[in-house]
């Protein structure tokens, strides 16, 4: 059967790496909270009450998408719809086109940023691949006015990110509950993380610090990498629970 996305894909490359999804989410997590939505991740519940689980089951649906077939893409595409449907039909409101966009285009967006921060920057077709591949998740997801190109779509991202973004009262709630969830030094991490990740806008509305020890410690984990210290790495940087499911993340390409 067609694959949905090509067995040379980079965004098997992408998505088929525990280090480089995690880089995503930790970028994703940084926009979530500005976003002029965000009350909707509140009123389901999900992501604040469990950020890591949020993320390991979003990212399982995202490998159920970029390693599968295209029927069975499409399938899991219907069934995430559906579960937005339902919260809509909950809540009494439609969530907003922009905002399903807003989250389609951070992932785009966090994918290149993270692989580019961890490996090297991508090329053309590379991204237009990239592109092109989560313009069809979009397009299964129903999400209307969608940008044609990867060009397009970095001007589209721009607006959206001017537009869409703001620090609130949920912000600074959202971040609380991933201090409490991760504990003060991986919550430290984190921000790093995303001070080297966020683009220069989300870095200023939350108010983080570049730090310049990130790019030689990621140059010292490939390292450890290399010599197969890299599970030694997750143990020390990640909550003991979570190790199984980092590991299930990992897919041969």
């Amino acid at each position: 059967m067609q694959p949905f996305a090509r067995h040379d894909s980079i965004v098997r490359r992408i998505w088929g790496d525990a280090d480089t999804i995690l880089f995503v989410f930790a970028g994703s997590a940084a926009e979530f909270a500005l976003n002029r939505a965000v009350d909707w991740l509140f009123y389901t519940g999900k992501l604040p009450a469990d950020p890591l689980g949020r993320l390991f089951s979003t990212a399982g649906f995202a490998q159920d998408i970029a390693f599968v077939d295209e029927a069975t893409a499409r399938r899991s595409l219907d069934r995430i719809r559906a579960a937005h449907v339902a919260v809509e039909r909950e809540r009494g409101q439609a969530i907003p086109a922009w905002a399903h966009r807003d989250v389609l285009y951070m992932l785009i967006d966090y994918s290149e940023r993270a692989f580019e921060l961890l490996r090297r920057p991508l090329t053309g077709p590379e991204r237009a691949d990239l592109y092109d591949v989560f313009r069809r998740v979009g397009e299964g997801l129903a999400i209307p006015e969608l940008p044609e190109t990867y060009d397009a779509w970095r001007e589209d991202r721009r607006r959206h990110l001017e537009r869409d973004l703001s620090y609130s009262d949920l912000t600074a709630e959202l971040y609380g509950r991933y201090r409490r969830h991760l504990g003060w030094w991986r919550y430290e991490t984190l921000l790093r993380v995303q001070s080297a990740l966020v683009p220069d806008h989300v870095r200023r509305l939350l108010g983080l610090e570049p730090c310049r020890l990130l790019r030689p410690a990621l140059k010292a984990y490939r390292a450890m990498a290399a010599v197969g210290l890299r599970p030694l790495v997750h143990r020390l940087l990640m909550p003991p629970a979570t190790l199984p499911h980092i590991r299930r993340l990992d897919h041969a390409v």
